[in-house]
């Protein structure tokens, strides 16, 4: 189980670094129009930010599928529920890229107004984010009760933590 846990946690904190990556490589590629670069860019990031879900999707909900301990009958009722709630949660995580983009795009300029706005987003996106499991929990907990409840919250709660380790790890500092 813990080679599991391990191997996840590799799995999942290192899609942030091979975006940031990906976005650095386009940057220094020759120069088109700018146009047609940033709709270039901008797809691939698009196409890459999907695929990356998708597999962290599939990896966290093997991950929880093995943690939760569901029966059957608890599983029909807490996957589809879990299902709206990365739905939701990947909604939520667009401001989150957006607004790390914004940070990207004007790191090299930055303004007291643009770091207070872009702050205020990301404080924004955390309580949004916050409120979305809270949400959660009450349907969980109205389903299959508190302790599986406090068991998807402990665990989901733990997944995001280490992906805002690893992307916040991986962002540069103002100032440095």
């Amino acid at each position: 189980m813990r080679a599991v846990a391990v191997f996840f946690v590799m799995f999942l904190t290192s899609g942030p670094t091979l975006v940031a990556q990906t976005e650095t490589q386009t940057e220094k590629s020759p120069a088109k129009t700018a146009a047609a670069a940033q709709t270039s860019e901008e797809l691939n990031t698009r196409e890459y930010i999907v695929l990356l879900r998708k597999d962290v999707n599939a990896e966290k909900a093997k991950f929880l599928g093995s943690v939760m301990q569901l029966d059957a009958e608890d599983a029909a009722k807490f996957w589809p529920i879990y299902r709206d709630f990365e739905a939701e949660l990947n909604k939520v995580n667009d401001l989150r890229v957006t607004n790390m983009r914004e940070y990207a795009r004007t790191y090299a300029a930055m303004s007291d107004a643009k770091a207070d706005e872009l702050i205020q987003n990301a404080m924004a996106y955390q309580k949004q984010r916050d409120e979305l499991l809270a949400k959660y929990y009450t349907r969980v907990k109205e389903q299959l009760g508190a302790i599986t409840a406090a068991r998807f919250v402990q665990v989901e709660g733990q997944l995001l933590s280490l992906i805002d380790l690893k992307i916040d790890s991986s962002l540069p500092v103002v100032g440095s």
